[in-house]
């Protein structure tokens, strides 16, 4: 059987290449070319349409917004301060011209300063427009292409969100500010009112600063504008869990809403302070301590200053105040400077009513036309007689101002009482000051006061708080165009002892610490407290620190108030006097008061200058002859005629006692006079 012969022909077999290693574990080698590449690739598309446009965009939306910023400047808010303030300024001619004068000028500086600022505008946007013209005419490609990668880089740069721990440019560069570690950028400030609960996660986006968060005074500042369908009202609600929010304590945190010309009640104002009592724990002493006379229509009360460091004064003219809070944080203090400027004005009247005896008032008995101090039974009638006497003042002052306007219309253009009117009837503004008003309350709610003058009625009477209530609101109607004035203090901020009816009449409030929100309503009232202020956000460390409302569009300010001693009122209350006397105002309960005062002063003053003409002279005892002459060339002005009996017989009143036997002296042998210590004993008495 024949062998079959073998296929010589060459037959090729396609085998699949050997995989190459895999160079990580679990990861199959036919993987490895791809996955590099997609890497890049996804990196770079997501580089190009979700970093650098958007931040192009954001950066020159930023530069925008800037610019606009730079273009304003303060001016418009400049503008509306010395509005608001002229307005406030309503009847006083001078304050008002000052104020014109100072808008006027305000409004040609805001109008030199846009020129300013868009002819440097135009120039270098016409510099840059330039130079882009001049690389498309001459067809340089590189021109064209370095001038768009510019363009696209410096908004990308300024778009950039900041690195982790890095502050934006312009946010508090370099400054150690409490809050300052966790708010290091608009992003961070926006987390901080989320986890507040003044916006939701979602409302991020549509929450934005105005500006930048920079420093202000000891502590920093940021206008925040919230989403559309957010209130500043409610976010002010929410301050103390900011405050837990941003890690400080509640007292440190402001918010209120923004009053300024762009402002609106969906823009809010926030500041934070550096330290937990930013108003400091140093007193300051009232500056009408070194004031010899006050004009307290113009220059109304220097109370204080904020933490900012502004000085701020308190208006009362045309309208009242209620000051509550708690015991021992101020109240007083704050009383006694409203006090001291009405004592250092003699063209002032001023009636002091206390429910509590005690040191507090008693130095303003000095000039007081009135004074009633107790909460008995009678001192209740006498203060509710007080009440219904200014009532009828203050018509009568009306009925005047009613005639003067009919007569010489242009003495009284708004019709109310004038300064010059003031001075001219000797009697001008007229204030009450009724402290320790729980008190009066109390004690009135357990009486019964008649309201009907007809003796044989059975009308058994009145709750007599309820019949004090309606008297002071009363007052305080009718009182305002007349000059009349009404500070009420209470020391419990509740329903039953400010009660809502006098509350509403008194324009503008004041209150020191409280233990919660619905006491600060209580003395401030919901519109107060909803706009941010928060005495009950005060710590207990900070007395004298109060929450004046304004009552008007400028809102309200807090401000730890300015010192004044019991002794440095006193001082103050005998130089009013003092001024009353020698304007011829002084009346009333302190014209009989201090008539034995009067009397002890005159008795001082001329044993001191006796002893000072004695000491003068080089000796140590005159005859009555020879102590008058030296009395009569010392003071000329005070000792005009003075003759040797009326020296003696004055000398006796300030219990010096008569003459004595003085031995040899002045060529007799021994006459009759006064020794030196004689005189300087009857002074230590």
């Amino acid at each position: 059987m024949a062998t079959p012969l073998i296929d010589e022909r060459v037959t090729l077999t396609l085998v699949k290449d050997a995989p190459e290693a895999p160079v990580f574990k679990d990861a199959t080698a036919v993987e490895k070319p791809a996955k590099p590449t997609r890497t890049i690739a996804e990196h770079t598309n997501r580089i190009a349409q979700f970093a650098l446009l958007p931040h192009t965009f954001r950066g020159y939306r930023q530069l925008g917004r800037r610019w606009v910023e730079r273009f304003h400047d303060d001016y418009p808010q400049l503008i509306a301060s010395t509005d608001r303030a002229i307005i406030e300024a309503d009847g006083d001619v001078r304050a008002e011209g000052v104020l014109h004068e100072r808008r006027a000028e305000l409004r040609s500086d805001y109008r030199r300063h846009r020129r300013t600022y868009t002819t440097k505008t135009v120039g270098v946007a016409g510099a840059v427009a330039g130079g882009v013209t001049f690389g498309a005419a001459t067809g340089s490609l590189w021109l064209d292409l370095a001038a768009g990668l510019g363009a696209w880089g410096w908004g990308a740069w300024h778009g950039r969100k900041p690195t982790e721990g890095a502050l934006e440019p312009g946010l508090l560069d370099g400054a150690d500010y409490r809050g300052a570690d966790l708010v290091r950028s608009e992003a961070d400030l926006v987390t901080a009112l989320v986890k507040a609960g003044i916006i939701n996660e979602g409302q991020r986006e549509e929450t934005r600063l105005i500006g930048i968060i920079q420093p202000a005074g000891p502590g920093w500042t940021a206008i925040i504008e919230l989403p559309r369908d957010g209130k500043a009202s409610a976010a002010i609600a929410r301050a103390e869990d900011l405050a837990s929010a941003l890690r400080v304590k509640k007292s440190q945190v402001e918010l209120r809403v923004d009053n300024s010309e762009e402002g609106h009640e969906g823009r809010i104002v926030l500041w934070v302070a550096n330290e937990a009592n930013p108003y400091g724990t140093k007193p300051v002493a009232s500056p009408l301590l070194t004031q010899a006379q006050w004009d307290f229509w113009r220059g109304g009360i220097p109370l204080g200053t904020d933490p900012r460091g502004s000085r701020h004064d308190l208006e009362m003219v045309w309208c009242s105040l209620l000051l509550g809070g708690l015991p021992d944080y101020g109240k007083s203090f704050l009383a006694r400077l409203v006090a001291a400027a009405a004592a250092l004005d003699p063209y002032l009247t001023v009636h002091v009513a206390t429910g509590k005896a005690g040191p507090d008032w008693a130095a303003a008995k000095q000039f007081a036309h009135s004074y009633v101090a107790g909460n008995t039974p009678a001192k209740i009638i006498a203060f509710l007689d007080l009440l219904n006497s200014l009532i009828a003042d203050m018509q009568a002052i009306g009925e005047r101002l009613e005639q003067l306007s009919e007569e010489h219309p242009e003495r009284c253009p708004e019709g109310k009482i004038t300064p010059e009117l003031a001075k001219e009837w000797k009697r001008g503004l007229t204030l009450l000051v009724v402290d320790e008003l729980q008190e009066l309350l109390d004690a009135a709610a357990m009486m019964k006061i008649k309201t009907d003058d007809d003796p044989d009625s059975k009308d058994r009477g009145r709750s007599g708080k309820d019949v004090l209530v309606e008297t002071m609101a009363r007052f305080v109607r009718v009182s305002r165009y007349a000059g009349g004035m009404g500070l009420f203090i209470t020391q419990r901020p509740d329903s039953s002892s400010v009660p809502t009816m006098l509350r509403e009449v008194c324009r503008k409030r004041a209150c020191f610490r409280v233990k919660g929100a619905p006491s600060s309503r209580m003395v401030l009232g919901d519109d107060a407290v909803a706009a941010g202020a928060a005495p009950h956000m005060l710590l207990d460390s900070q007395k004298g620190v109060v929450v004046l409302d304004q009552g008007g569009e400028e809102g309200h300010v807090t401000m730890r108030t300015d010192f004044m001693t019991i002794p440095e009122f006193r001082e103050i209350c005998l130089r009013g006097r003092q001024l009353r006397v020698e304007a011829g105002t002084l009346t009333g309960f302190a014209a009989e008061y201090g008539k034995a005062d009067m009397v002890a002063a005159g008795h001082r003053e001329l044993l001191t200058d006796c002893l000072t003409v004695l000491d003068a002279d080089g000796v140590d005892r005159a005859r009555s002859k020879r102590l008058s002459e030296l009395l009569t060339a010392y003071r000329p002005d005070r000792y005009p005629s003075l003759t040797e009996a009326e020296l003696q017989a004055r000398l006796r009143d300030a219990e010096a006692g008569g003459t004595k036997k003085l031995g040899p002296l002045d060529g007799m042998a021994n006459p009759n006079g006064f020794t030196r210590e004689q005189l300087a004993e009857a002074l230590r008495k």
